[in-house]
């Protein structure tokens, strides 16, 4: 980048750490990989393969008939989506959530920035439990809002009374992600109703990114806050239809959100996007209408990889396993090299790619536990059981 390029740089953005993801790919340029060990790939939390023929059709039918599919369409998203995920929530978290309390948002990620827009600007504080989800806190940092970091130790579940310790009168969200990335844990049913709790007795905001509820190991609600009558008052939710749809080029996520919330929210998707994909849209609605047993089948598929990851941390020395569900595993690793070194020998030692728990929260040096420097995300939905016992074997022969 030319000197002029950078004089106009935000220096938000510049102080502002580059995605991880794309970070890690950089890591594999250039390698080779023997046929007998090829890389495994553990770096990204997204499915590989497309989603179900027959949503692919409603797609493909959507492109070719109905003529709005190709015009702007509502801010906010398609009626008969916000209504059917209404229904779907009402019914599965046995609570009442009204269409006009959703909105759809193209992604998860923007429906994230879209709230946070609306709470915190420059100077304002958001606090964030440690290890965080990187794309949180890279929007964080470029807005100028202050991450109220909140240290969750080995067990990697937040302690609301830690939390209430951060509040200052800048304070204007905390953000929970359950099951979480990148830990992996569920966050029990009390301490989501306690975190609710204190969030309104200091009249901040709860935001609650429920991306892999899906996958949850637990049947049912994983938390009752929707049975709270009043619950718009300091709940939002966060939801994608990526994972469960297999739907991640097509970004689509929702918010579920007060109207008046919503109100505001509308003005930042209208000056970035517009509307969400129209096409997504429908594909995630014949999704939601026509694949609840094979979305059941999804989760089984996940939770047994989950049981497979389990097994191959019991057989490894050394290692220590943190945290496991949904698509992540949280891991501590035995070396004494620090954890983005450990990330990237595992390439050319292993084969493997994950990424390092300096990805996920501060180092000593920034006032951290010293956890990032010794953990790494393993994000395991994309290898099968015998993959995942490769990557036990592969682990169990690392020397660095």
């Amino acid at each position: 980048m030319g000197e002029f390029d950078m004089h106009v740089l935000n220096p938000r953005f510049a102080a502002t750490f580059p995605p991880p993801v794309m970070e890690a790919r950089r890591w594999i340029e250039g390698v080779t990989f023997p046929a007998d060990r090829p890389l495994i790939n553990l770096s990204q939390a997204a499915p590989v393969d497309p989603p179900p023929e027959g949503l692919r059709q409603a797609m493909a039918e959507a492109l070719l008939t109905p003529a709005d599919s190709h015009l702007y369409g509502p801010v906010l998203g398609r009626d008969a989506l916000r209504a059917e995920l209404a229904g779907q929530w009402s019914s599965g978290y046995g609570g009442a959530v009204r269409p006009d309390q959703v909105a759809i948002t193209s992604g998860c990620n923007q429906a994230f920035c879209a709230v946070m827009a609306t709470l915190a600007g420059a100077g304002d504080g958001v606090i964030l439990p440690t290890p965080y989800y990187f794309n949180h806190k890279m929007w964080l940092d470029m807005t100028g809002v202050e991450a109220q970091l909140l240290a969750t130790g080995d067990s990697l579940i937040p302690d609301p009374e830690a939390a209430e310790a951060l509040i200052t009168e800048r304070t204007r969200a905390i953000v929970l992600i359950s099951p979480n990335n990148p830990g992996g844990v569920e966050y029990p049913p009390a301490i989501m109703a306690a975190f609710r709790d204190l969030c309104r007795k200091r009249r901040i905001a709860l935001i609650v990114d429920e991306t892999y509820r899906d996958f949850h190991s637990q049947e049912g609600a994983p938390h009752d806050l929707f049975t709270d009558p009043d619950w718009d008052d300091t709940l939002i939710q966060l939801y994608s239809f990526s994972k469960s749809y297999r739907l991640t080029g097509h970004r689509v996520g929702a918010i579920v959100a007060s109207p008046a919330r919503l109100f505001e929210v509308e003005k930042f998707l209208d000056t970035v996007a517009i509307c969400p994909s129209q096409v997504g849209q429908i594909g995630a609605l014949w999704g939601m209408q026509n694949l609840g047993d094979w979305l059941a089948g999804e989760r089984q598929e996940i939770l047994s990889r989950r049981t497979a990851m389990e097994a191959a941390f019991q057989r490894l020395s050394g290692w220590e396993l943190l945290g496991c569900g949904a698509y992540f595993a949280y891991v501590r690793h035995p070396f004494a090299l620090r954890s983005d070194a450990v990330a990237k020998a595992m390439v050319t030692e292993a084969g493997l790619l994950t990424l390092p728990g300096t990805m996920f929260g501060p180092l000593k040096e920034e006032g951290g536990e010293g956890q990032a420097e010794t953990t790494l995300r393993i994000a395991f939905a994309n290898a099968d059981a015998a993959g995942l016992a490769e990557v036990g074997h592969r682990l169990s022969q690392l020397s660095l």
